[in-house]
């Protein structure tokens, strides 16, 4: 809304035309974001604590843990509300990818919500059916690749990019293409979700994803950019920028509140919500490999998991102490903070490493 104002403004007085710059748009996208968060994070903790929506948790994990119970949960809203207020006052209200962002981030946040709601206020313990969830998830990230199938403009824009290699681009037809963002999207946020067991763990390598997406969404927006880096061109792409802007301010304001020791923590509304804007974003800027490496962590939590449970049905036996991994460490004699800040250094190489793909080719 913003942008239009300034470029209304600008008609008047060209000091106003500085506005129009998306490098400009981000600072300050992601500076309202965090100003956002930080305003609102203490009236919503009172909130959660005052209707007692608080943690619980689980006796067979960690016994540092037990402290926590009780803690204000489904945290995760402050970050919505700030990734959308930043956005929708920030971005170009008119580009069709901003959008996608807002209706997907929002649709995953409205599933982790009612699944939050039914553990921590109605009191049932298992919360939203898997199986129901899991439809629900599926709908709302398939939703997403079929808007962004259906209006693509270009060749580019569903095509699979392998990095490191000037001239690969695979061509996908329309259930390739929709079946790779789906799976990008809704595992995107299963892999976040599970990541989120510690404090601050998630969000830090969320935001760090998230700024360097940003960073991507800038060069393929940019012809001039795009064509020195020999990646695809994407017309309109730079906006994206904004909206990852947000997601690193509002997530950094959460963090403000969800550094250890914690005061509140996400819930499922905002760790969802978080890694299926991830990854809505990395399809849209045509990166879906690149996620994997800069979101290491994630996978390596989702993995783990899936290593667990394959393990213990078929042999009977478990292969970590616990998972997600961050809890083997734990249960190993790593003290929490002590885990945290190592997942966010291997999640800051990750990214470097992701970012690099931008010119090593």
């Amino acid at each position: 809304m913003l942008l239009y104002l300034t470029e209304y403004l600008a008609r008047h007085h060209s000091t106003f035309r500085v506005f129009q710059y998306l490098t400009l748009r981000g600072i300050l996208a992601a500076i309202t974001a965090l100003a956002i968060a930080l305003f609102v994070g203490p009236h919503m903790i009172d909130a959660l604590g005052r209707y007692q929506i608080g943690q619980r948790v689980r006796t067979d994990g960690p016994k540092s843990h037990l402290p926590k119970a009780g803690t204000p949960t489904m945290g995760g809203g402050l970050v919505l509300v700030a990734i959308a207020l930043g956005t929708l006052l920030w971005a170009d209200l008119a580009n069709r990818f901003i959008w996608i962002l807002l209706a997907t981030t929002m649709a995953f946040g409205l599933i982790g919500f009612y699944d939050d709601y039914l553990k921590l206020v109605v009191g049932n313990s298992k919360g939203l059916a898997a199986r129901y969830k899991y439809l629900a998830q599926s709908v709302a990230g398939a939703g997403a690749a079929l808007a962004l199938h259906h209006y693509h403009q270009s060749p580019a824009e569903t095509a699979l990019y392998v990095p490191f290699f000037k001239t690969v681009a695979l061509p996908m037809n329309a259930v390739t293409f929709v079946g790779l963002a789906y799976f990008v999207i809704v595992g995107t946020s299963n892999a976040v979700n599970l990541t989120d067991g510690l404090d601050g763990l998630a969000i830090m390598p969320a935001v760090m994803v998230a700024a360097a997406l940003g960073v991507f969404a800038y060069a393929t927006g940019n012809f001039k950019f795009a064509s020195y880096l020999e990646i695809p061109y994407i017309p309109g792409v730079g906006e994206v920028l904004i909206f990852s802007a947000t997601l690193v301010g509002a997530g950094l304001g959460f963090l403000w509140f969800n550094a250890y020791p914690a005061q509140v923590f996400m819930g499922d509304v905002g760790a969802l919500a978080i890694g299926a804007a991830l990854g809505t974003a990395a399809v849209i800027v045509r990166q879906e490999i690149v996620l994997f490496v800069m979101g290491g962590v994630f996978v390596l939590e989702t993995v783990s998991v899936m290593l667990q449970v394959a393990s213990f049905k078929l042999t009977g036996r478990r292969i970590f102490k616990m998972a997600p991994i961050h809890h083997h460490f734990e249960l190993k004699g790593w003290a929490e903070p002590k885990v945290i800040v190592r997942f966010w250094i291997i999640s800051f190489v990750l990214v470097l490493a992701g970012l690099a793909t931008l010119k090593i080719r």
